[in-house]
């Protein structure tokens, strides 16, 4: 295999070292497509099918990419690489659009993956007179969360809950050098300071599916997780996860048309139970909101809007454990009390195989359901999984103390993605990971102006500052029925205020209210909760 010779400013690695690196790679970190670069580096190849999503990177012919700076000609990161042998590989055969390198004198990019709590909190923070900025996200929005589950049934619209990237960054939409790429992120080259994307919707393009590379001098991975299914079958297949405006979406339009099926003539009774029976696995703070949510349309909109089947519709809570089980002892009783006594059933039990119309339990029982709702938490995401970077327990992108990842240069990982290697695991709250990416873009801004942003230039003498540390501010949870939790414990185990009740519904929603994106969301918020609160929840079913 050809090597390349990287420098910058004095910059070397020894070939001959890096190549027994590679020969000794431990098997735990090198798999047929992705291997340790024999420069030095992790080298994620594009030009394989990458597992995380199946996506073929194609030989794309020269063509010009636009006109901000964006070539098709192969670019090497540094003013001063020099290429030192041909390949014929694949990889480096295959020419790509490409946002180039930035050059002597302009300012570093810092290159953004995701579009959530972290990666948002650092797009708003970061220095613009001393950065570029790209973000790389398959979504153009960041979504606030806490709120989705009131976008199920109406309680909010869903515009209420999601924010504009560029309007959380201007300079994405405004400075001539920053950008927003609609795209998944398929591979990392950590030696080049490379990043490998596939746009999204790219079927109206005559090069499809549509690949380019950006280069970086800072790359912040931010790019979420996914659900966490547990290998159990069906569970993609048949049930709904509630991560995106996407997923909330889908489950208020099955919701709602079950409702309208149920009213056709000759529908069975036990084909209308069937399809009114709501099913949530997973009793945490998702579950449970969702739960409530689904109570109160109960109580107050399908029963003046359904009559004729008003009495079919159920909802069954389905937990391995105990409901909110991070929250206080007494909360917990709380939620189970109110929970039950607003007809939602709670099942202590474990789900075995899930098929299109039942799930079958590790009981053997068998419970049909008409809409199913997976909340059973999050794990590392296919493309996170095929990173060749060391792993935290879980499986996510393992980082220092100051978020780095430690085995590369100018690679920074925080949020759900992202975990410490020699400390406990943060858990994967929206806090976490808004915390994360206040402290780092206060990290890249300090080094930013001690010259610090380009590739390859943070040197030893540049103080990062302190170690991130997490300190939890509390947890509340909605049950629903001007309810809810409110416990400010810093850990599980420690002592501190636990509200629940009115008072707590009036925190949560004022919290909330507050911590919305902008001032725009609260505008919207607070008018859907006062139209809801007048009118009832719209059940409009569009699409």
């Amino acid at each position: 295999m050809a090597l390349a010779r990287i420098a910058r400013n004095g910059y070397r690695r020894s070939g001959s070292s890096a190549m027994a690196n590679y020969a000794n790679c431990e098997k735990d970190f090198i798999s047929e497509d992705r291997c340790r670069s024999p420069i030095g580096g992790i080298f994620t190849p594009p030009h394989k099918n990458i597992p995380a999503s199946g996506y073929t990177i194609r030989t794309f012919s020269d063509s010009n990419f636009g006109s901000r700076g964006i070539r098709t000609t192969p670019h090497y990161q540094f003013a001063n690489a020099e290429r030192v042998a041909e390949s014929d590989s694949e990889y480096e055969s295959t020419k790509y659009p490409t946002l180039e390198a930035t050059k002597p004198g302009q300012k570093p990019r810092v290159v953004v993956l995701g579009s959530g709590w972290a990666a948002c909190r650092f797009l708003k923070g970061i220095d613009t007179r001393l950065y570029d900025v790209v973000c790389i996200s398959p979504r153009n929005h960041m979504v606030f969360t806490p709120l989705l589950a009131s976008t199920c049934v109406g309680t909010l619209e869903f515009r209420s809950v999601v924010e504009p990237v560029t309007q959380i960054q201007t300079a994405l939409a405004n400075d001539p050098n920053s950008y927003f790429f609609l795209a998944s992120c398929t591979g990392i080259d950590s030696d080049k300071h490379e990043v490998y994307c596939e746009a999204v919707g790219n079927d109206g393009l005559a090069n499809a599916p549509y690949h380019f590379k950006v280069a970086y001098d800072k790359l912040v991975i931010a790019s979420g997780a996914e659900a966490l299914t547990f290998g159990i079958k069906g569970v993609k297949e048949h049930a709904f996860f509630l991560l995106d405006v996407t997923h909330a979406q889908d489950i208020r339009k099955r919701l709602l048309l079950n409702l309208m099926l149920c009213e056709n003539p000759g529908i069975s009774e036990e084909e209308k139970e069937r399809l009114l029976h709501c099913v949530v696995i997973g009793g945490g703070p998702t579950g449970v909101e969702f739960s409530g949510e689904l109570s109160d349309f109960i109580m107050r909109d399908v029963r003046q809007r359904y009559a004729h089947v008003k009495n079919y519709m159920k909802v069954t809570l389905i937990e391995a454990n105990e409901i909110l089980s991070s929250f206080d002892l007494g909360l917990r009783k709380y939620a189970s009390k109110h929970l039950t006594k607003c007809g939602v059933r709670l099942v202590t039990g474990v789900v075995k195989e899930v098929h299109p119309n039942k799930i079958v339990l590790s009981d053997g029982s068998d419970v049909p359901y008409g809409l199913l709702v997976w909340s059973t938490g999050v794990g590392p995401s296919e493309f996170v999984k095929s990173l060749q970077f060391p792993k935290a327990p879980g499986g996510r992108i393992g980082v220092d103390e100051w978020l780095r990842v430690p085995t590369v240069e100018d690679v920074f990982a925080l949020g759900d993605c992202a975990g410490f290697l020699e400390k406990p695991v943060l858990p994967a709250l929206a806090q976490v990971a808004e915390r994360e990416g206040k402290y780092l873009v206060e990290m890249l801004n300090r080094i930013g102006k001690q010259n610090g942003g380009k590739a390859l230039s943070l040197k030893k003498d540049i103080p990062l500052g302190d170690p991130f540390v997490y300190k939890h501010l509390g947890s509340m949870a909605s049950m629903g029925r001007y309810k809810a939790l409110v416990d400010l414990r810093q850990s599980k185990d420690a002592e501190g205020i636990s509200l629940a009740g009115f008072v707590s519904w009036f925190i949560w929603r004022s919290a909330y209210l507050t911590r919305v994106i902008s001032w725009r969301n609260r505008f919207y918020v607070a008018i859907n909760w006062a139209t809801t609160l007048v009118f009832g929840r719209d059940n409009s079913r569009i699409g």
